[in-house]
């Protein structure tokens, strides 16, 4: 037995040899990029009003807490912060506001902070009607504006810049050097196009699961889940970002994150981390978890929000433990707002209009009513604020580009900044620095377009082209940053001529 352990231990030793030769020792840690992570709580109280509708709904139940994320990137001559709230989307008003004080409170210039909203259905008072925005307006107007639409809290909006400001100086007090490590993966089983081409030649958003009219989807998807992960000097990951494109209308019941807190969850709970997770919604106007193709059921609430969060948490797992990692990472950003016409409504229509919502709201089918209120607020909109403000920002952190634009935007359009963007990772970011509403793409206008994103309202009305004008500011300010390459994996030491002497052999047969 003693011969035998001898014998065990000199072959366990000399293979202990052979893997220490073929690995590759572990290399100096050094970089020349800082980071720091936080967060900040901004959930809504029971009562306040729940966004996301052309009428007013109120949260009655709580599920899990609403964040602001915050990352801060330094590469010792600029920096940059990088903020995703759990919001259905963020005013540009109090990203302006939040900039200036942020500028004043630890020197971040307010073209380098971007601020992203989530898209959660199941989240605060941030919209769609913003406090005093229709003042002005006749009392009918005023009416439908502040009684019968969805509005922002003001006390809310304030408590938004609160805590974003506040989320940022405590990130950028935590700054510590770190590794940068980036990638893509794939998800494609959560995220659906929800327009869908129908036999009489039209495309109709969401025409219901088994409709026989139903041909195919009428746009893509965007089955990458982008990944930024910052680990310093001992390995523990300080935080990271998440790109993915799909509405987070899961609402698993009462106020909530959305599908986001259980992709947060995923990854914390994965990586034994209490790291924090900024989520930067991808270009999603036209995607969401509802499968209009499938013949199976749905699932429940709370199951479908654990399942998109699940897997494309799963996924950026993947992503975060195979990524390579580098210390070389430069910031940088670039800034542009565009002044986008809206549509206008035909002076017919908004007369019909006028009349329709004269009438109460009708009990039952309410649709034409709130669409005639819809055209009378946008009507004002379009006397008192023909232009509107969409910035189209840029921020750069080692080899990935964040490329932001205000809207709710197609699928489409953030595959075509991909497709342009000299950057090895470049993640499109939606309903960041401000909110236009739906900008489809142009096709989705045309003879066989249409669809719920295309009808004319207050909150949707940007002119055909704004898309395509944003996509192409994107791409343009992108590329006027220097592409940083992907980082590689370390190479291994070079062949020593010593294979493992244990399995240097031909079968052995007797």
């Amino acid at each position: 037995m003693r011969k035998l352990a001898l014998l065990t231990a000199t072959a366990l030793g000399t293979f202990s040899s052979f893997l220490a030769a073929q690995t590759p020792q572990t290399p100096p840690f050094f970089s020349r990029v800082r980071a720091g992570f936080a967060q900040r709580d901004i959930t809504p109280d029971i009562g306040m009003e729940q966004p996301g509708g052309y009428g007013k709904s109120f949260h009655r139940t709580f599920h899990d807490a609403c964040k602001v994320r915050v990352a801060v990137f330094d590469d010792g001559k600029k920096r940059a912060a990088i903020i995703g709230i759990d919001a259905l989307v963020v005013p540009r008003k109090v990203v302006l506001e939040a900039r200036a004080l942020i500028e004043k409170a630890c020197g971040i210039p307010g073209d380098a902070v971007l601020v992203c909203a989530s898209h959660s259905h199941s989240s605060g008072p941030v919209g769609m009607v913003l406090p005093g925005e229709y003042d002005g307006a006749s009392e009918l107007v005023r009416k439908l504006a502040y009684e019968e639409s969805s509005c922002a809290d003001p006390g809310y909006l304030l408590r938004l810049v609160h805590e974003i400001v506040s989320g940022v100086v405590a990130a950028d007090l935590a700054k510590v050097p770190v590794l940068l490590g980036a990638g893509f993966g794939h998800e494609d089983k959560v995220a659906f196009n929800r327009r869908l081409k129908m036999k009489n030649g039209q495309s109709w958003s969401h025409p219901g699961a088994g409709n026989p009219d139903i041909l195919e989807y009428a746009g893509p998807t965007d089955p990458q889940v982008g990944v930024l992960g910052a680990w310093d000097a001992q390995g523990q990951l300080q935080g990271v970002i998440i790109n993915f494109s799909c509405h987070a209308t899961t609402n698993p019941g009462g106020i909530s994150a959305n599908w986001i807190y259980h992709l947060e969850k995923t990854i914390q709970g994965g990586l034994d981390t209490k790291a924090p997770v900024v989520f930067m919604q991808g270009a999603c106007g036209d995607v969401t978890q509802v499968d209009n193709l499938s013949p199976y059921q749905r699932p429940k609430a709370l199951e479908w929000s654990q399942l998109v969060g699940g897997r494309v948490g799963a996924e950026a797992i993947r992503v975060l433990l195979s990524a390579p990692k580098t210390g070389a990472g430069e910031v940088d950003s670039r800034q542009e707002v565009l002044k986008i016409k809206r549509r206008a409504p035909s002076p017919q229509r908004v007369a019909h209009s006028l009349e329709t919502v004269s009438q109460p709201r009708p009990k039952g089918d309410t649709t034409d009513w709130i669409f005639a209120k819809e055209i009378v607020l946008l009507d004002y909109l379009n006397r008192t604020t023909p232009l509107v403000e969409a910035e189209v920002q840029c921020v750069k952190v080692g080899p990935c580009c964040f490329v932001s634009n205000p809207a709710e935007y197609f699928v489409q359009y953030g595959l075509d900044i991909k497709k342009g963007s000299a950057h090895p990772f470049t993640f499109p970011c939606e309903l960041s620095n401000g909110i236009v509403g739906y900008v489809p793409t142009e096709e989705a206008f045309g003879p066989t377009g249409g669809g719920y994103e295309t009808r004319l309202t207050a909150y949707s009305n940007l002119e055909i082209s704004a898309g395509r004008q944003l996509a192409t500011k994107g791409v343009e300010l992108a590329n006027k940053m220097s592409p940083a390459a992907a980082p590689l994996p370390p190479k291994g030491p070079p062949y020593l001529g010593k294979p493992w002497t244990y399995g240097n052999v031909r079968p052995e047969l007797e």
